[in-house]
């Protein structure tokens, strides 16, 4: 399986009720997101009992994203987080007055199993995973998975 990304840092958000192993995410938004540039986002609950980002800005903090909630969130009711090309990479439980401040340093993992795009994965639930490490001007890695079920990356 080959994997294909741009690192495109966005903010994300979708209704999913309470956040769990096994829930599937869908970002219902995408806003652009850039440590170094717009920076803070807002989340809440529009005029119509829509959730929806508003009020972009670049005050937060140098080389994080924040995403305030501010006191019209429905607490249990979102997801919200960063992501990367549109696909969410770290997402917490949305709740009312809650500040979330993500600060991304990109680590590639690897692991085998029955998931699709969008599944939510607790971390501390995997086994197994293997780290995909780059440096210098490496852009490509090959993983692959042996007869013993172990994942071994050139």
């Amino acid at each position: 399986m080959t994997f294909h990304w741009r690192p495109d840092l966005n903010f994300v958000w979708s209704e999913t009720g309470a956040l769990d192993s096994g829930i599937t995410f869908r970002a219902t938004q995408v806003e652009p997101a850039d440590p170094n540039g717009q920076n803070l986002i807002q989340l809440t609950e529009d005029a119509n009992g829509a959730t929806t980002f508003v009020n972009p800005s670049n005050s937060g903090a140098l080389g994080s994203l924040t995403i305030e909630q501010l006191s019209n969130v429905v607490p249990n009711r979102t997801s919200v987080g960063i992501g990367m090309a549109g696909a969410a990479t770290f997402l917490v439980q949305a709740a009312p007055n809650v500040t979330a401040v993500f600060t991304p340093h990109p680590n590639y993992w690897v692991v085998f199993g029955d998931y699709s795009s969008g599944d939510i994965i607790n971390f501390e639930e995997i086994t197994g995973a293997v780290e995909v490490a780059y440096g210098g001007a490496l852009t490509e890695r090959t993983a692959s998975l042996g007869l013993d079920n172990l994942i071994s990356v050139t």
